[in-house]
């Protein structure tokens, strides 16, 4: 969730986690198409408990469209939200402490989660103070704090 990047030639680059969603996607597309087609089939015999059974069997590829569509739409969201941040310069910054191993210091992380969630309190209606929130939550290993924030910011935006 960074600020547009270009490439050598002024281009947009795509970022690199765009492409691994719209492969998982991909593959999970071809794993509904299959589903879908069981439950066709079964719906198709015409006896009255394979019937149910595709029935049933089709509203997992519905439930599961519906889900990868909000993930998306978040996830659009939240870049506009970070390019909007990006542009005005107040993107948050990643700077705490790490281990050799890359980790977040977690007492750090601890330490610097009050401020976000008091600026929060002052302000419920800011989608930026929700969005910032969002990743302090993160950093502090609270995934789904995190998401919960994010969606509250992208609600507000």
């Amino acid at each position: 969730m960074s600020a547009p990047q270009t490439g050598a030639r002024g281009r947009r680059r795509v970022p690199a986690g765009l492409v691994g969603a719209v492969l998982v996607t991909l593959l999970l597309a071809l794993y509904v198409w299959q589903v879908a087609g069981r439950g066709v089939a079964m719906v198709a015999t015409g006896r009255p408990v394979l019937v149910a059974i595709g029935l049933a069997v089709l509203v997992i590829p519905l439930l599961v469209l519906g889900l990868i569509a909000a993930e998306y739409r978040l996830a659009t969201r939240v870049q506009r939200m970070a390019d909007t941040l990006a542009a005005d310069g107040q993107l948050p910054v990643d700077d705490l402490p790490r281990s050799p191993g890359g980790r977040i210091d977690r007492a750090a992380a601890d330490a610097a989660f009050g401020p976000y969630r008091e600026a929060v309190e002052r302000e419920p209606e800011s989608w930026r103070a929700w969005y910032r929130l969002a990743f302090a939550y993160d950093a502090a290993g609270d995934r789904r704090r995190a998401r919960a924030a994010l969606r509250k910011a992208s609600s507000l935006f």
